[in-house]
């Protein structure tokens, strides 16, 4: 409450008339035009001060001078006082900033630096800030930001460039970077509350259809078979996909100590998920064997580090070249993806249960759907499995995968019947060493050299 000895002078204020009476005694300015507004001088500094809204009797501030302008102040005094009408006791603070761009500069920052995000998350929010957001709304003042402004300056200039998902998912970086910054207070109004992506585009998005089939799969698995020595990486990458449905970040993070052969067991750690879940998914013989092949190629080959998947710098290869080499692999025609859908249709066509196939597929569940037949859901993955890839026997895949898997086939060792833990936490091959055996004219290391050639032709796109 203002105290009753406090000087009080009632003009139109501006910030020119708070800097008038910057040198005076007046502690207080009420405006004539807004009887609820008030500023007040501060004690130690003149040159600031703080405003404040009276709403029957109860004060409330609304921010700093001069952080916070007088045009500003008195911009954003209607929605004070609407959200205070409805509750006195509501908060009546003001940001200082005037434009879209500011909270998107301020969401852009927030985002760049949250440790709960992935990278690839991270990547595409800051490319639809970048790219569209800021260039189309940088300069819309918050005030002035409704539906008819969003919809000539970014909606419809979008959909006509631009498919309708993409266009969507922008809008909804939109959405969220004004709904978290009205959550933590920083602006006293949510411009796009009452405003959804159906105000300016009513036309259905339909999911992309397959681009392949159960048709398809001869075709395909007959090109892998006679790609895979010599393009191995691309060739498993794909493989490892179509045999289980995982998706491309998780396969090609793939590292050989969490592909068990003697448990047979592919485990794929949480971070690596897309539902940041740890997943597990079985492995067929058929998969053992197909697996072991690969080992061989890539020890043949002269690779002896952690990865399935290695890129050039000694980590996994990264998204981008991975996509690369799908669309060197599939000519354009369909996308990794595809191999996906193409496994989960297949699936429902088997007989698969749907609740065992949104299990392999690990798609983020409801808690009721989560604890679905706990017990017995791993052996009726791996019998979903069993079943999948000895359809694909059918067309083709025992060509790849040899019919034969090792550790089935004698009582062999563990270092024959599982990946040995010296080979794979062991660091690159010594390139000294493959020098000096080619220069003893060694015919096995010219073969291996051959081969590593071919298999880094893929990891260095």
């Amino acid at each position: 409450m203002p105290c009753p000895d406090l000087k009080t002078l009632t003009v139109v204020i501006s910030d020119a008339e708070i800097r008038r009476h910057t040198g005076g005694e007046i502690r207080q300015l009420r405006d004539i035009r807004h009887p609820e507004l008030r500023f007040r001088y501060s004690t130690t500094d003149r040159n600031k001060g703080a405003w404040h809204v009276v709403v029957r009797g109860k004060w409330g501030k609304a921010g700093n001078y001069p952080s916070i302008s007088a045009k500003l102040m008195i911009s954003t005094l209607p929605t004070i006082l609407a959200r205070r009408a409805v509750d006195p006791k509501a908060a009546s603070t003001t940001t200082a900033w005037r434009t879209v761009g500011e909270v998107l500069t301020w969401y852009a920052d927030r985002m760049g630096r949250d440790r709960g995000l992935s990278a690839k998350r991270k990547a595409s929010v800051q490319s639809a800030l970048r790219c569209h957001l800021v260039p189309r709304l940088q300069d819309v003042t918050l005030a002035n930001l409704d539906r008819a402004s969003l919809d000539r300056l970014l909606m419809w200039p979008m959909q006509e460039r631009y498919s309708l998902s993409f266009v969507r998912s922008v809008y909804g970086v939109l959405a969220v970077a004004f709904r978290q910054a009205m959550r933590l207070g920083l602006i006293t109004a949510n411009p796009m509350a009452d405003l959804k992506y159906t105000d300016f585009v009513q036309t259905r998005i339909k999911p992309k259809p397959a681009r392949l089939r159960g048709d398809d799969l001869p075709t395909l698995l007959h090109a892998l078979t006679e790609r895979i020595e010599h393009a191995p990486l691309e060739s498993m990458l794909a493989l490892m996909m179509l045999c289980h449905g995982t998706r491309l970040g998780e396969t090609r993070l793939a590292r050989w100590k969490n592909l068990n052969l003697t448990t047979r067991q592919w485990f794929i750690p949480a971070p690596d998920t897309k539902t940041k879940a740890e997943h597990t998914l079985p492995l067929t013989e058929q998969a053992c064997a197909l697996i072991e092949r690969y080992r061989t190629i890539q020890q043949t080959a002269g690779y002896q580090g952690p990865l399935l998947f290695p890129g050039r710098t000694g980590t996994a290869i990264s998204a981008t070249n991975a996509s690369t080499l799908f669309a060197g692999l599939a000519k354009g025609s369909w996308s990794s993806h595809d191999l996906r859908k193409v496994a989960r249709t297949a699936w429902a066509d088997l007989g698969v249960d749907y609740m065992v196939g949104e299990m392999l597929l690990n798609h983020a569940m409801k808690d009721l759907d989560a604890t679905y037949i706990h017990t017995t859901a791993e052996g009726m993955k791996r019998k979903a499995l069993e079943t999948w890839h000895n359809h694909l026997d059918h067309h083709g895949f025992t060509a790849l995968h040899g019919g034969t898997y090792a550790g089935h086939a004698v009582e062999a060792s563990p270092t024959q019947t599982s990946i040995s833990v010296a080979s794979i936490d062991s660091p690159y091959p010594s390139q000294g060493r493959m020098r000096n055996d080619e220069a003893g004219g060694n015919p096995r290391a010219e073969a291996r050299q051959e081969v590593w050639g071919h298999f880094t032709q893929w990891t260095d796109v």
